[in-house]
């Protein structure tokens, strides 16, 4: 499941999946209605990959939320996002112990539960493990590539080269003429 190219924007009701890039836009498409519309850079867009849960402990990723929805859920549909706040806050609690209470708001719940059913109902969760290609089996590792290092020598301090301009090319033209 790649969750980097589902879309939330602020001020905006459900997630958009990245279609294509434009020129200064992104061109995403509704996830309710199927409508594509550019999305700029003014926009506030935030990418499911990069949503995580306040936690006592460390934040949760997005995913690994929605991958324990899943298996606390099963097939079974999760809790009405129009329940009162109780039964959400224990509803949630029932999927994440440890969620941070005073940080996470019934407004964070219910966003996260409609994304959920939004993402079951597009069957775009799949948490099946991914198996390394061949390339990534036989590339040499990261050890293999580091090239031992050069001893310095403090009496000649490394300073970064300068780019000299080039010639323009109207001053050939002018030497030309005058020959």
């Amino acid at each position: 499941m790649d969750l980097s190219k589902i879309l939330s924007i602020a001020g905006k009701s459900g997630l958009y999946k990245v279609v294509s890039q434009g020129k200064n836009a992104v061109i995403v498409e509704s996830l309710l209605d199927n409508k594509r519309f550019p999305a700029f850079g003014h926009e506030k867009i935030s990418s499911l990959e990069e949503i995580s849960v306040f936690t006592t402990g460390e934040d949760m990723p997005l995913k690994q939320v929605f991958k324990s929805m899943l298996e606390k859920l099963g097939d079974q549909p999760p809790i009405d996002t129009k329940s009162d706040n109780t039964a959400l806050k224990t509803f949630f609690t029932g999927i994440i112990p440890d969620f941070d209470q005073d940080r996470v708001y019934v407004s964070d719940i219910k966003k996260m539960i409609s994304w959920y059913n939004l993402l079951i109902k597009h069957q775009l969760l799949d948490f099946t493990e991914e198996k390394p290609t061949d390339e990534t089996a036989t590339a040499p590792t990261e050890s293999a590539l580091v090239q031992p290092a050069e001893p310095e020598n403090p009496e000649t301090p490394e300073t970064p080269k300068k780019k000299t301009p080039k010639a323009k090319p109207a001053a050939a033209k002018k030497e030309k003429k005058s020959e």
